[in-house]
């Protein structure tokens, strides 16, 4: 008879515990825990769970910063059989009761620091049994005390009974589901089976070049795609977690110098943000910084180069599992003059490791009715005819919780659609040039403004710039650029405007440049084109003209 072992991210605790029993796993503050005490307390907060009468299938969710409690819960809720919900951490408190909601969630694990996002709809949650508040030693309110069970009260309940098994009997099934930012609507409940999460925590092993010497810091939040599942990566490999309550460039620094951070991830603008510390200095070795969430400028790449960073840059979404492309490294760019070679790496690349390979495709047909029979055509390789970027296999998630019909269109000719827009080089490497949606179409052409977003950043007086298309009686509607100036640094509009003409074509130079003390930002560091387009745009109904 052959056994086939079902893939699930459980067996990487269990393999870990026993391989580097005594070896830091979990670093925060002062406080240490081995890869022996992680297991224990995994096992412990499983048992604690199913105590307190969650039963295989239901919902558990957390809405915890990146503490030890959070990478207890990646391996604990699954481990008693239940599904993961991670809540954005920067959610208004309505936002937070429509996920525990939907989500079905029975019990919710909250950090005290963060109660004001759960007190005023607590009595009107409709599943939500028990509420458990994790008080965190190094967190802000430090030794409150609260009339709420406590995390510790969580864990004392499983102290007693037998070890639960690391294994699952579905690898299909659910591991745990991640909601999307909801710009556009409701947020949507993207589902991850255990296999997928198996996979992908081995791609990002390879690619962000993780080994058991690994000391890895909690820059990117663990509710955002199960932190592109690096809680179970770096734990697979037998690395060092490094926690982090709160991205600040002080604290990044501090911590990078007293533990001699390998490894950290992040959006573009959370990398900026290191950059920029006044901290920052000129490293003697190589930390590796896998990037993604928006196309690093080339700029970007040559400076964190300069600053001893090594960029892995990588391209997804929260219904890949977060990276699902990496733009791999070719011995020949070496060669290359740097901008060149830094502008290759700004692409997004081709499939990882676990995954397929990703297409770019434009949609046949104007009437669609049905979506499985889509005909989805690839667009050729020649490095400028868009097409949409699509994705399908085991790094792909299995829909959406409750909402078939957002899946079969989210699935349309048996493929993710991404809703970028790029193009596929020659190479087989994938570019993206935008947001379906922040296309800008002036007198009919089109206009990346992740293009101008790069030509933008390439003036040394600019510290971030966002690009949108704002209305225009001639051409429909046009660039406009929002941009934080460096600290110490000057420029006038025209002076940016001038230098972006010289790097581009001179159509799609802004006409506008608004010098900005901050941009709107998702709790991931994304920038929120939306809410620039909605300024701009005002009342008009219709957001596209031309």
């Amino acid at each position: 008879m052959t056994w086939i072992t079902q893939l699930t991210p459980l067996s990487f605790l269990r393999r870990s515990a026993g391989v580097y029993p005594d070896k830091t796993a979990i670093i925060h503050g002062a406080a240490r825990w081995t890869y022996a005490e992680f297991a224990r307390d995994a096992q412990r907060l499983a048992r604690g769970l199913r105590a307190s009468g969650v039963a295989p299938g239901d919902r558990v969710a957390c809405l915890l910063p990146n503490v030890p409690a959070m990478l207890h819960a990646h391996f604990g809720v699954p481990l008693a059989g239940a599904v993961l919900v991670a809540v954005n951490t920067r959610l208004s408190a309505e936002e937070v009761r429509y996920i525990l909601d939907h989500s079905g969630a029975t019990v919710l694990v909250v950090d005290s620091a963060l109660l004001g996002a759960v007190e005023p709809i607590r009595e009107n949650l409709e599943t939500v049994r028990e509420i458990v508040v994790h008080v965190d030693p190094e967190g802000p309110d430090a030794g409150s005390t609260v009339t709420d069970p406590t995390y510790a009260d969580l864990l004392a309940r499983g102290d007693d009974g037998e070890d639960l098994p690391w294994a699952v009997d579905d690898e299909r099934g659910t591991v745990s589901i991640n909601y999307t930012s909801g710009t556009t609507g409701r947020p949507k409940g993207v589902q991850y089976h255990h296999r997928g999460a198996y996979l992908n925590s081995l791609g990002e092993i390879v690619h962000s070049d993780h080994d058991p010497s690994s000391v890895y810091l909690w820059t990117l939040p663990m509710f955002h795609c199960n932190g592109w599942c690096t809680p179970w990566a770096l734990t697979a490999i037998g690395g060092t977690h490094v926690c982090l309550r709160e991205v600040r460039g002080d604290a990044i620094w501090g911590l990078i110098d007293e533990h001699r951070v390998t490894h950290l991830n992040g959006a573009p603008t959370v990398v900026t943000t290191i950059m920029n510390a006044p901290e920052a200095r000129i490293l003697d070795y190589a930390l590796v910084v896998t990037t993604a969430g928006a196309p690093p400028s080339p700029t970007t790449i040559l400076e964190m180069e300069r600053l001893g960073f090594r960029v892995v840059h990588v391209y997804g979404l929260t219904e890949t599992y977060g990276p699902y492309t990496v733009c791999q490294w070719q011995d020949d760019w070496a060669a290359l003059e740097p901008t060149r070679r830094a502008r290759l790496q700004s692409r997004q690349g081709v499939g990882m490791i676990q995954t397929d390979a990703v297409r770019v495709v434009q949609v046949m047909g104007d009437d669609v009715t049905d979506w499985a029979s889509v005909d989805l055509v690839d667009v050729p390789a020649d490095g400028t005819t868009m097409g949409e970027i699509v994705m399908h296999g085991n790094n792909v998630m299995s829909g959406y919780f409750r909402d078939p019909d957002a899946t079969a269109k989210a699935f349309a000719g048996g493929w993710y659609h991404s809703g970028d827009l790029g193009v596929m080089h020659p190479d087989g490497y994938v570019e993206l040039r935008d947001r379906a949606k922040d296309v800008i179409i002036s007198g009919g052409e089109n206009i990346s403004t992740v293009e101008v977003e790069q030509a933008v950043l390439a003036h040394p007086a600019v510290l971030e710039a966002a690009v949108v298309g704002v209305p225009d009686e001639r051409w429909g509607e046009r660039p406009k650029a929002f941009v934080i100036l460096r600290q110490g640094k000057k420029a006038e509009p025209e002076e940016i405007i001038s230098h972006v003409k010289t790097a581009i074509a001179r159509y799609k130079a802004p006409r506008d440049v608004e010098i900005v003390a901050e941009l709107p930002k998702t709790s991931t560091g994304k920038i929120q084109k939306f809410e620039l387009r909605n300024k701009e745009w005002g009342g008009q109904e219709r957001r596209i003209q031309g």
